[in-house]
């Protein structure tokens, strides 16, 4: 009879132990690369929503004040279908009205808000003026550069009509063009007055809010929502679908003015009317706002095992990182104002 053949236990037990020690070097190396594979792609997705976010930004901000680059506008109250704006200017960092009431509500702790202006028309960005007035039809020198609104074509352009030089309470209502019959340009409720300014900001205005809410960089536009009642009164706000996420996992946005000073100087110091009101000089001190600097940081989508370097932070933007097992991309850059800068100087 033959012996009986086999593994003894003593061999089962160091093919286990063999193939134990396969194993865990084996989750070792898929863990070492699943690791290095999500920081790969976290970073990658931080590198691309900030380079979003940085990019809508600029866009946004180097357009800032085209369509009424003059100081009989800059200043002035704007009347909007939504709601009226205490101002009308470039660019405003975290904007409230005369009562420190806050028109753009406020975004994530921490953060800045901003309100853009731009106008897309094609006339002179400086206006026009009104050389006469009969009814709603306003006479200026170059009808053919405004457009009412055509069956299957664009909308009609938007105005508003500034007095004709800088005055103290101004308001600007925003109306469309309804006909233009040379050498008038037909626009009901604008309140122009004869010597006045009229101002074609196109038939695409942008009056554009930005801010970071719930780590997402949202836009809000207030030609078509009142951005400021959108938001119901938490800490923070939230806001309905009249903000519109641009760029998710955005953790912080910071802007200061450049002043045309020598050498530029740096605040949050938004141009505010002196004492007592001198609107020609209020004016001029926006016109002098020559340039907006910005940070944006952006977070990786997925948190690391253990704390991780944090990166170098602009000293002047006071931003705070709440987490530390996360990693971060800052992006940082200056954009020039340029409608401002091709005014004429002035002295504040």
């Amino acid at each position: 009879m033959a012996k009986a053949r086999g593994f003894t236990l003593v061999e089962v037990m160091v093919a286990m132990v063999i193939g134990m020690i396969g194993i865990i070097i084996m989750m070792q190396v898929f863990a070492s690369a699943e690791g290095q594979k999500r920081t790969t792609t976290g970073t990658g997705d931080a590198q691309s929503n900030g380079a979003m976010a940085i990019y809508t930004l600029q866009r946004d901000i180097r357009e800032a004040g085209y369509g009424f680059n003059a100081l009989n506008a800059l200043g002035c109250a704007l009347v909007l279908p939504s709601r009226t704006l205490t101002q009308l200017a470039p660019v405003i960092i975290n904007p409230q009205t005369a009562a420190s009431v806050l028109e753009v509500p406020a975004g994530d702790a921490n953060t800045d808000t901003l309100l853009v202006a731009y106008g897309n028309g094609g006339g002179a960005p400086e206006g026009e003026v009104i050389t006469a007035i009969n009814g709603i039809q306003l006479a200026v020198q170059t009808p053919g550069n405004f457009h009412k609104a055509v069956d299957g074509g664009p909308p009609a352009d938007q105005v508003v009509a500034a007095p004709s030089a800088p005055l103290p309470g101004c308001s600007l209502t925003l109306a469309p063009v309804s006909d233009v019959e040379a050498p008038n340009v037909f626009v009901s409720g604008s309140g122009a007055v004869e010597g006045g300014t009229l101002f074609n900001l196109g038939n695409n205005p942008r009056i554009l809010a930005y801010a970071i809410r719930a780590g997402n960089l949202t836009v809000c536009d207030y030609r078509q929502d009142d951005c400021g009642a959108a938001c119901t009164a938490l800490d923070p706000p939230t806001c309905s679908a009249a903000w519109v996420p641009i760029a998710n996992n955005i953790v912080s946005l910071r802007a200061q003015y450049g002043h045309a000073t020598t050498p530029t100087t740096w605040d949050q110091a938004t141009p505010q009317q002196p004492t007592p009101p001198d609107q020609e000089k209020f004016a001029c001190r926006w016109a002098r706002a020559s340039a907006l600097r910005i940070a944006v940081v952006a977070r990786n989508s997925q948190v690391d095992k253990d704390p991780v370097t944090a990166p170098a932070l602009p000293a002047w933007a006071e931003i705070v990182l709440s987490a530390s097992n996360y990693r971060y991309k800052v992006f940082e850059t200056v954009v020039p104002l340029r409608n401002l800068s091709w005014m004429a100087p002035c002295t504040p």
